[in-house]
């Protein structure tokens, strides 16, 4: 299946023995210079490319103050050192958090403070060299910014933050990475990360309504583009063709028809996916945001809704309303935005659904919490409501769930392996070992309590899943969207 072994799973949490430049030589795929250039970047790599990344970093760290202190924050204490799944999965001392933020740090040192300037080799400083360079490109991409590490520092140090400006750095020099930033000019010319165009798109949808139909025998609708539909849903462009994501489709399509709401889809907001987070970039994230706003008016709806997807709903969470806003056009009664289990669990709540959990005795299912909705967004207005509310829909829809191990959950979920732009084929390696402690976490429930399935909301964690899945020796189609358990409850006919 690959050139690499695949790690063993352990019977119980240890600290890996060091395996130096064990994954040094991993790195992503060069974005080709259409693709640099597209998103305002140089093509390729600058001959000064050292002048401006210094150049850069300065301004970065006038722009991002906690990015200062972050970087002169550490004192090593060590707490951040086995809590990445990279490094436990490839036992690389630089995957642990505080190496990798070293490697973005001893240049700082060298450039912007007194004793880096000074006395270099007393406290850790480097030049910026080609090596270096390669280095940061290898290592900044075997990060999924997924923030774990900084539940445990004692300072708060955002490993994620420093991911990112590291990234920023490198494509302001023309050094990018292909598979994130062809996806983000995909989104800026056509409108979804596939580069999906309207028509097919539309094939798409009505072929699942006909699918609906022959299943159900009940017309349930996926609009595209309907002016005045009460709610525009943004979702993942996974969501239109790739398994188990296009089941959860199918469910949220349910669950509107069920509630009476009419909804529509948008060719121009095709994707609530923003790779731009990934890169670091605020323009691109802003750009792609923009296209949401833009569709929202165009259509007149009064509601936004965002479909599973874990860094979307991060970005909405978190940023739409200083990326795109104000949002002062909509209805002002519902939240802007509002995540699908978030309205798929209040009509529950409201007795609007009508759920039949008998339809899913087949499974016995656990849930993933995906890293940027538990560790940076809520849901709802409750608080933890990001990992009650998708907790709540899937035990209103089966009667088999069970958690995984405490400390691999909720605040402390371990990442999937394929986030933060590193869900591509060239870097198989880094994401099947990333995957080891959710794989053991999930061992663990499937022999002590025969869990058949694994839930998700989030589009990234379901295609790495499906992938990675085998590679442990657990089936592929164990991994399903939370909205599929939804879909298999819902009684279509007994409440419209």
């Amino acid at each position: 299946m690959a050139d690499f072994e695949t790690p063993a799973l352990r019977e119980y949490p240890v600290i890996p023995h060091l395996k130096r430049d064990a994954t040094a030589g991993l790195s992503p795929f060069v974005a080709k210079p259409e693709h640099q250039e597209r998103l305002g970047f140089p093509g390729e790599l600058l001959d000064n490319w050292e002048d401006v990344a210094i150049a850069k970093m300065g301004e970065l760290l006038e722009k991002y103050r906690a990015l200062r202190v972050y970087l002169d924050s550490c004192v090593k204490c060590g707490a951040c050192t086995d809590k990445c799944h990279y490094f436990i999965g490839t036992e690389d001392p630089k995957n642990m958090p505080v190496a990798r933020q070293d490697l973005l740090r001893s240049v700082y040192r060298r450039y912007f403070t007194f004793a880096g300037k000074y006395f270099p080799r007393l406290v850790g400083a480097r030049d910026l060299t080609r090596e270096v360079l390669d280095e940061w490109y290898s290592y900044f991409h075997q990060c999924s910014q997924c923030r774990r590490c900084s539940v445990f520092c004692p300072y708060g140090i955002d490993t994620a933050e420093i991911s990112m400006a590291a990234r920023e750095i490198m494509d302001a020099v023309g050094l990018g990475q292909k598979y994130c930033n062809e996806i983000i000019g995909k989104v800026h010319k056509i409108g979804n990360n596939l580069g999906l165009p309207g028509p097919a798109m539309q094939d798409t949808l009505e072929g699942l309504e006909e699918d609906i139909k022959d299943d159900t025998g009940i017309d349930v609708k996926l609009p595209l583009d309907v002016e005045g539909a009460d709610v525009l849903l943004v979702t993942p462009s996974a969501d239109f063709f790739a398994e188990p994501h296009i089941d959860g489709l199918i469910g949220y399509a349910k669950v509107f028809h069920q509630a009476g709401i009419s909804w529509t889809l948008s060719t121009y907001a095709s994707e609530a996916a923003n790779f731009g987070m990934f890169i670091g970039s605020y323009e691109n994230m802003r750009q792609v945001s923009l296209r949401i706003r833009k569709a929202a008016l165009d259509l007149g709806v009064k509601r936004i809704i965002f479909g599973e997807c874990g860094h979307a709903w991060r970005v909405a969470y978190s940023f739409l309303d200083t990326l795109a806003g104000p949002f002062d056009f909509l209805d002002p009664r519902y939240p802007v935005p509002q995540h699908i289990c978030e309205f798929t669990y209040d009509l529950i709540q409201r007795g609007a659904l009508n759920l039949d959990r008998s339809a899913n005795d087949h499974m016995v299912v656990t849930f993933h919490d995906s890293c940027n909705v538990a560790r940076a967004s809520r849901m709802g207005s409750m608080p933890g409501g990001q990992f009650i509310i998708p907790r709540e829909v899937i035990k209103a829809s089966c009667n088999n769930f069970v958690d995984m191990r405490p400390d691999t959950i909720h605040d402390q979920t371990f990442c999937c392996g394929g986030g933060g732009g590193l869900l591509t084929d060239d870097l198989m390696e880094i994401r099947v070992k990333g995957a080891l402690p959710r794989m053991e976490a999930l061992r663990e429930v499937q022999q002590e309590y025969g869990v058949t399935h694994l839930a998700a909301i989030c589009a990234i964690c379901k295609s790495q899943f499906a992938k990675v899945l085998p590679y442990y020796d657990f089936p592929m189609d164990m991994i399903v969207s939370v909205h599929q358990l939804v879909s298999n409850a819902i009684q279509l006919g007994t409440k419209e």
